[in-house]
């Protein structure tokens, strides 16, 4: 039976009927049945069935809980607790609409929390991997300050900007790399079962075959007879490679200064970082969190370790006395204007305000950059694809043309 840990609390399934005699059921977190009963019978339902809801077969039920899942429901808490909802209701309603039940449980498990006694950023805690510590710390300014409705606004606000920018930079990385893979598909499957059926017929003709065509039933032989080792070696080098990222901290470094050196690609990282740290700066400066104190939180938020570097740089300058400003000048790697932005923003004591404006600028910048991207880069893709797959059938069409020609 499933259980919220520390809670004592397991889900029940029942079915009842209201005082017109109406079939209801419904799922909810009780101690155990009997108090679920007394709690159906005061909202004037008459349980017939309630039971503990079974324990899925094959591990935990639904799909992993994703950011974007945060995303949403930052937006939803927000909304109703700017309608005057309750917390606890608020948790309620929302853990009763979602289809995914492992955000369900979360949920439940965060209401059940509060209702003994914690505070939504204790409850929070429970779950740091959903709600890292940026979240954690805004939600606790929030409480502190009274304006929890205004901050979770902004929370909102910033998680679905974030989410939005980090699409827009997958799909200025991810496009291609799938169209070649593709590709590389459609080409492994000619060869393997394509090209060793004109070799078949080739062998009928008695003639010397192009070099261009030898080549290509080189390359199926190869391919027919080594498949596994191919693509074997190319499984593990993804496979390495995606350790080697998470595993090994200056690989992971190596990589993320050749990504800022690529062509085009590379300035879309640096402006979608540029975003990540204004954005973050400018939503922790709104909370009230001290600015020092906040960028340990924006370094981890830039998602490039050299502008993480930059930041906790920063941080150091800023804590011995230096203006926001001077100090990202001193690292040498943000804009002109966004030092001016910084700049007047701490002059005229609105730096949340100027960091917001170079966050949207950004934002659209990278917008902008993957969507000519996007179009440019079909016609590219279209040719590479034409003269990988178009020349391998030329070349096995080459023999049966040299053949027409002679006749």
């Amino acid at each position: 039976m499933p259980k919220r840990e520390g809670s004592g609390l397991q889900t029940f399934t029942w079915t009842g009927t209201d005082k017109r005699g109406t079939t209801m059921k419904g799922e909810q977190l009780a101690k155990n049945a009997n108090l679920l009963k007394a709690e159906l019978r005061r909202q004037g339902i008459t349980p017939k069935v309630v039971k503990a809801k079974s324990k899925p077969l094959f591990g935990s039920a639904g799909s992993t809980i994703t950011s974007k899942d945060v995303a949403v429901f930052s937006r939803q808490i927000a909304t109703m607790m700017k309608s005057g909802v309750p917390l606890v209701t608020a948790f309620e309603i929302i853990a009763g609409g979602q289809k995914n039940p492992r955000m369900k449980d979360m949920l439940d498990d965060i209401r059940s929390s509060i209702e003994s006694g914690s505070t939504l950023n204790e409850a929070l805690g429970r779950h740091t991997v959903q709600f890292d510590e940026l979240y954690r710390n805004l939600v606790k300014a929030g409480e502190s300050a009274g304006v929890l409705d205004t901050i979770l606004d902004t929370i909102a606000t910033y998680k679905e900007r974030t989410e939005e920018l980090k699409g827009k930079i997958k799909k200025a990385l991810f496009y291609p790399a799938v169209v070649i893979a593709v590709a590389i598909m459609v080409s492994a499957i000619l060869l393997i079962f394509v090209v060793p059926q004109f070799e078949n017929v080739f062998k009928s003709f008695g003639a010397e075959l192009p070099s261009f065509t030898k080549m290509i039933v080189e390359a199926s032989r190869f391919m027919t007879a080594y498949w596994y080792i191919v693509f074997g070696t190319l499984i593990g080098g993804i496979f390495a490679f995606v350790q080697a990222k998470k595993r090994s901290e200056a690989f992971s470094r190596l990589l993320d200064r050749l990504t800022l050196k690529l062509p085009v690609i590379g300035k879309i990282m640096h402006d979608g970082a540029i975003a990540r740290f204004a954005r973050t700066l400018a939503t922790t400066f709104k909370a009230g969190v001290p600015l020092v104190e906040a960028m340990d939180t924006v370094a981890g938020a830039t998602g490039n370790v050299v502008y993480s570097d930059a930041v906790r740089r920063i941080k150091e300058d800023v804590s011995v006395g230096y203006q926001l400003n001077v100090a990202m000048r001193q690292v040498n790697l943000f804009p002109h204007m966004v030092i001016q932005m910084a700049s007047i923003g701490e002059e005229a004591g609105a730096l949340d305000t100027m960091l917001f404006k170079v966050a949207e600028f950004y934002e659209q910048e990278v917008s902008n950059a993957v969507d000519a991207i996007s179009s440019l880069i079909e016609p590219f893709i279209m040719i590479f694809i034409g003269v990988v797959v178009g020349g391998m059938v030329i070349g096995m069409y080459l023999p049966i043309f040299k053949l027409a020609a002679t006749m």
